[in-house]
C-alpha cells in the first residue's frame, strides 16, 4: 500500500531552503534600499470591486486581488503610500496573463496602475502564463508630495489579478523565487518573521482549523461542552462550500439511528431546503456567524491561513502537534495557536499533511481494498471542483461580449442553460491543491464562453429567453469535493457501506448514495484537456453509521478530523462527503475532544478506554441553542410542524384515489402514487410525481365517502433547485364542477412546504389546481389533508 508521509520532510526541507534564500537575499533587504517601495495588493485600504483570492497562495506564494467583474470593469482599488524620496521610479507588478496556458495571444485580464490620479501607459496582465514581475513605465515623484494615492484600474472585468507592486528608483529588481520574496513581503509591512502566540500564551482545549460546516459544527460542539476553542478559517465567512462564496446546498439526512440526536446542531448551520447557485442570502452566512459569536468559549479567527505546524515525536513514537501557525491573508500578521487537541476540518487535510500524517490522494486500486468500484490500477484521479454560476432577469435587453479566449462552443457542443450547477466541475485529472488556480480558471472560461454563445449565437426560443438576462454571479472560489484523505485506525471501504459492516464505535450515519463523479464523455470529446462538465455514478445505500476510528489520525496522536478529509477510500468518500454528514462528524469530534479533556487522554484512547463515554455523549447530543441563538438563526418555519397540527392528526389524503392531468414523458419515471404515500424526502428526486409539460396541471383526490377537510400541506419542487409550485388552489366538486375553496389559494410561492388552513369544507372529490409552475412542469412530493378543527362527516 502506498502511504504518503511527506509533510514532516517537506517542512524540514522548506525551513532549510527559507534560511538559505533569506541569507542569499539579504543584499536585497528593503531597508538597504533608499528608493524602493514594495506594496502588497491585499494591503490596499480600499479594494473597490476587486476581491481577495487565497485559494492558490500556497502554490504561488501570496494572496492576490482579482478583478472579478463578470465582464464589467470593477471599481478601482486604492491606497495611499509614502515614497522614501523624490525621484523617477520604475514600476513592477507581479501578475500574469491567466488565459495564456490556453490562448497566449489573448489578454482578457488587463489593468493599469494610476499614481496620483494619472494612469501609467503600461497595460499589465500581459506577461505570460506564470506569475512574474511585469516591468512597467516610470513615474516621477516630487519632493513636495511623497504621500501619494495609487490605484489599480481594471480594464475588462474579466479576472485580471495582481499580487504586489514595486516602485524603485535605485535599480532594485524584485526576485521571482517565492521563498526569496517572503522576507521582503514581511519587511515591506513592518512585520516580524516570528509567529505571535494568540491570547497571551493561551493554550486551547481544541484548535479547529477549517470553518466549513464540519469545522463550525466541531467548534460549536466543543464550546457547548465547556472547552476553550480556537476556530481558524482562511475565508471571510464561515460555511465553506455551503457559504455564499461557493453556494452548494446542504445534503442529506440528520437525526438518524443509532444516535438520533446527532444533527441537532448541524440543522442550525444552513438552509433546510436544497439549491445550488442561488442568491447569496439563501446560504445563511450571517446565521453561522451569529451562532459562533454567541459562544463565549470560541475565539474566531477569520482570514487566517494555517501554513506551519509545530510538532514533535511523543514517547510512543507517534507525532504530537503542539501548535499551528498561520498568517492573516489581509494584513500579513503571523499568528500561533497552542492547543491540546487539534481538528483538521480543512478539506485539503492541511494540518495533517504539515504534521506528517499518513494520507492518500487519488484512487486506490481494486487489489488494495477489494472494492468492486475501484479501478484496476492506482491513479491520481479525484472528483473535481465546481465553478457554479447563475443569471438574472432584467428589465431591458442585455449584451455580453464575444470572448475568443474562453472555452469555445458551437451549435454541436452547446448545452443551452441559464445557470451552472454542481456538474460544472473541472480538474479531475489535475491536482486539486497545486493546480487549483488553473482548475478554477477552466471553470471561469467555461462559464464565460457558454454565456457568450447563449447571448450572441443562439436563436429561436433560447435567444428570446436570454434576451433580457445577464450574468448574476459566477463563483471565484472553486467548490472542491476531494483532495487529501487522512488515514485513521479504520479506513472505511465501499463494501463496509454496502454490506453494512457493523463497528462497535459506529457514530455518524451517512445516507447519501455512493456518488462518484467523472468527466462527462461528451465533454471530454468536445473539450479535451479542459473538461468542465461531469457525470455522477451512484450506488444506493442503506443508512450506515461511520466508525469513530475514521475521525482521528493513526499516527498524529492528538489530531481529529471531520469533513471530506476523514479516513475513507476514494469510493467510500462518495457517500460521506456531503456537508450535513460532515457537520455531524464535527459534532462527534467536539464530543471526543471534550472526553480527551475530561479524561486527560488522546483521541485513540476515547475508542480504546472511553467508548461508553462517547456513546453517552452521542445519545444526548449537543446542548440545544439558547433562546437568543434560536432567534438569531431564524429557522425556516416551513420545515417545522405547524403548531396547529397535532402529532397524532390523521392524514386523510392517504385514503383518496389519485388522478393526475399528465405524467412525465422523459426517461425517468415519477408515479402519481407518490403524492399521497405519506412520506417525502426533499433531498431526493425519487418519490415524487412529475407532470408532462403544460401551462396548467391538476391532481384529483376522490374519497369513498364524504370527507371534511380544513387544512392542507403541499410539498413540491426538486432537490438542489428552487422549483416549487408557483400558483395553485384547492377546489371541491359541486354539481359536477370544481369550485375554489375559500382561503385555500397561493400565488407567487417560493416555499417547498406550504401549510394552509381554511374553513371546513366537505366533499367526496377535491382538486389541487396548479396554475403556474417553473418551466411548465409540476413536481409534487406529497399532499396531506387534515381536519383539525372539525370531525370527518360520518354516514
Amino acid at each position: 500500500m502506498t502511504v504518503r508521509r511527506f509533510g514532516t520532510l517537506l517542512a524540514a526541507l522548506g525551513a532549510i531552503f527559507i534560511l538559505t534564500t533569506a541569507s542569499d537575499a539579504s543584499a536585497q533587504r528593503l531597508t538597504d534600499r533608499e528608493q524602493t517601495l514594495w506594496v502588497e495588493a491585499e494591503s490596499f485600504a480600499e479594494r473597490g470591486g476587486w476581491v481577495l483570492d487565497t485559494q492558490a497562495m500556497d502554490a504561488m506564494g501570496s494572496p492576490y486581488l482579482l478583478a472579478h467583474g463578470l465582464g464589467v470593469p470593477v471599481a478601482d482599488a486604492k491606497t495611499t503610500v509614502s515614497f522614501p524620496k523624490a525621484g523617477k521610479y520604475k514600476v513592477y507588478a507581479r501578475t500574469r496573463n491567466w488565459v495564456a496556458p490556453w490562448r497566449p495571444e489573448e489578454t482578457p485580464g488587463t489593468f493599469q496602475v494610476a499614481v496620483d490620479g494619472k494612469k501609467l501607459e503600461t497595460v499589465f496582465g500581459t506577461n505570460g502564463a506564470d506569475w512574474s514581475w511585469q516591468e512597467g513605465a516610470t513615474v516621477e515623484i516630487s519632493a513636495d508630495k511623497l504621500d501619494v494615492e495609487i490605484a489599480l484600474c481594471d480594464l475588462t472585468g474579466f479576472d485580471g489579478r495582481i499580487d504586489a507592486l514595486v516602485f524603485t528608483a535605485d535599480g532594485f529588481v524584485p526576485p521571482e523565487e517565492i521563498d526569496a520574496m517572503k522576507p521582503l513581503r514581511l519587511e515591506s509591512r513592518g512585520l516580524s518573521a516570528e509567529y505571535r502566540t494568540v491570547g497571551d500564551g493561551k493554550v486551547y482545549d481544541l484548535v479547529v482549523v477549517g470553518g466549513g460546516i464540519a469545522g463550525t459544527a466541531a467548534a460549536l460542539s466543543a464550546a457547548r461542552l465547556g472547552l476553550s476553542v480556537a476556530l481558524i478559517q482562511d475565508r471571510p465567512v464561515l460555511g465553506g462550500n455551503g457559504s455564499s462564496e461557493v453556494r452548494v446546498g446542504l445534503n442529506h439526512f440528520l437525526n438518524l439511528p443509532p444516535y438520533p440526536n446527532l444533527g441537532n446542531l448541524t440543522f442550525l448551520l444552513g438552509p433546510h431546503h436544497g439549491g445550488n447557485a442561488r442568491e447569496a442570502e439563501h446560504y445563511r452566512d450571517r446565521t453561522r456567524a451569529e451562532l459562533v459569536a454567541l459562544e463565549t468559549n470560541i475565539d474566531l479567527y477569520l482570514n487566517v491561513r494555517v501554513n506551519v505546524v509545530e510538532s514533535a515525536k511523543s514517547e510512543s513514537g507517534s507525532v504530537r502537534i503542539n501548535a499551528v501557525c498561520g498568517e492573516n491573508v489581509a494584513t500579513g500578521e503571523r499568528l500561533r495557536f497552542v492547543g491540546k487537541t487539534f481538528a483538521d476540518c480543512t478539506g485539503d487535510a492541511t494540518v495533517g499533511f504539515l504534521a506528517g500524517a499518513d494520507f492518500r490522494m487519488g484512487r486506490e486500486s481494486k487489489a488494495e481494498y477489494g472494492e468492486p468500484s475501484a479501478p484496476e490500477e492506482t491513479d491520481a484521479m479525484t472528483m473535481g471542483a465546481s465553478v457554479q454560476w447563475n443569471t438574472v432577469e432584467t428589465d431591458a435587453e442585455t449584451s455580453f461580449p464575444e470572448v475568443p479566449w474562453a472555452i469555445r462552443f458551437s451549435e454541436k457542443t452547446i448545452r443551452p442553460s441559464t445557470h451552472g450547477d454542481w456538474d460544472w466541475e473541472a480538474g479531475m485529472n489535475l491536482d486539486q491543491i497545486a493546480d487549483i488556480e488553473r482548475i478554477r480558471d477552466i471553470g471561469l472560461r467555461a462559464a464565460y464562453g457558454h454565456w457568450s454563445y447563449m447571448k450572441n449565437k443562439t436563436t429561436g426560443s433560447w435567444a428570446a429567453k436570454v434576451k433580457n438576462r445577464k450574468l448574476g454571479w459566477v463563483a471565484h472560489v472553486a467548490g472542491k469535493r476531494e483532495s487529501r484523505r487522512l488515514l485513521g485506525d479504520v479506513v472505511l471501504r465501499e463494501q463496509d457501506v454496502l454490506d453494512e459492516t457493523p463497528f462497535e464505535d459506529a457514530s455518524v450515519t451517512t445516507t447519501w448514495p455512493i456518488d462518484l463523479h467523472y468527466p462527462a464523455p461528451d465533454n471530454v470529446k468536445a473539450f479535451p484537456g479542459e473538461e468542465f462538465r461531469s457525470i455522477c455514478k451512484t450506488t444506493r445505500i442503506e443508512p450506515y453509521a461511520i466508525p469513530y476510528r475514521c475521525l482521528y489520525s493513526r499516527n498524529v496522536e492528538n489530531l481529529l478530523m471531520a469533513g471530506r478529509n476523514i479516513s475513507v477510500t476514494h469510493v467510500a468518500l462518495g457517500t460521506v462527503r456531503v456537508m450535513r454528514t460532515g457537520g455531524m462528524m464535527g459534532e462527534v469530534v467536539g464530543m471526543a475532544a471534550s472526553i480527551c479533556k475530561e479524561r486527560n487522554c488522546l483521541p485513540r484512547d476515547v475508542y480504546v478506554s472511553y467508548l461508553d463515554d462517547l456513546k453517552a455523549a452521542m445519545r444526548k447530543g449537543v446542548a440545544p441553542p439558547t433562546e437568543k441563538a434560536r432567534k438569531a438563526v431564524r429557522l425556516a418555519a416551513q420545515f417545522e410542524r405547524p403548531a396547529w397540527l397535532p402529532q397524532d392528526a390523521k392524514n386523510w389524503a392517504s385514503e383518496a384515489k389519485i388522478a393526475v392531468s399528465s405524467d412525465y414523458q422523459g426517461a425517468a419515471k415519477y408515479s402519481a402514487t407518490a403524492i399521497n404515500d405519506g412520506k417525502f424526502d426533499v433531498y431526493q428526486n425519487t418519490g415524487r410525481w412529475v407532470s408532462d409539460k403544460a401551462s396548467t396541471h391538476w391532481v384529483d383526490f376522490e374519497f369513498a365517502e364524504e370527507t371534511t377537510l380544513d387544512a392542507v400541506r403541499v410539498v413540491s419542487g426538486q432537490a438542489s433547485a428552487k422549483t416549487p409550485l408557483a400558483d395553485f388552489r384547492l377546489q371541491v366538486e359541486r354539481d359536477g364542477a370544481f369550485v375554489d375553496v375559500e382561503s385555500a389559494a397561493v400565488r407567487s410561492n417560493d416555499l417547498v412546504i406550504v401549510n394552509l388552513r381554511f374553513n371546513p369544507v366537505s366533499g367526496k372529490r377535491f382538486r389541487l389546481q396548479i396554475d403556474k409552475t417553473p418551466d411548465d412542469l409540476a413536481r409534487l412530493w406529497e399532499v396531506e389533508f387534515y381536519c383539525v378543527g372539525a370531525p370527518r362527516v360520518e354516514k
